[in-house]
């Protein structure tokens, strides 16, 4: 009759092996969802500063101002169209965000607010 020992022993290093074949697959769903939350954190940024950006423009401030309400707000490098239409404004807050950080993979993330001009505002346009 074999000992529990001896039944152990033809068993050494499967847990190594096992470990070698599961790691990069870890790595690689830990890497997917890191880059998720960063992209998903960009476009809440994006939503936060059109909203703000379209808050502005609704009281009459000038492109300037509202670009730089939206630059407080957005992530780096983040874009800002302005759109007057009729008696409603359009703020689009556009980023490239690098969800892997030095690895050369973008996502355009994008945000629009639209609000309604106050009474008497008079908006500057320009894109």
């Amino acid at each position: 009759m074999p000992t529990p020992y001896r039944r152990l022993r033809g068993e050494a290093g499967m847990v190594t092996a096992e470990t070698a074949v599961v790691l990069p697959v870890l790595l690689l769903v830990l890497a997917a969802a890191v880059s998720a939350v960063v992209v998903v954190g960009a476009h809440l940024r994006c939503v936060d500063a059109a909203r703000e950006g379209a808050r502005a423009a609704a009281r009459g401030d000038d492109v300037a101002a509202v670009r730089a309400v939206v630059g407080r707000a957005a992530p780096e490098g983040a874009t800002t169209a302005v759109v007057v239409e009729g008696d409603r404004v359009r703020v689009t807050v556009t980023a490239v965000v690098p969800p892997l950080g030095p690895v050369p993979f973008t996502v355009r993330v994008s945000a629009t607010a639209v609000a309604e001009l106050e009474p008497g505002a008079v908006p500057e346009t320009a894109g």
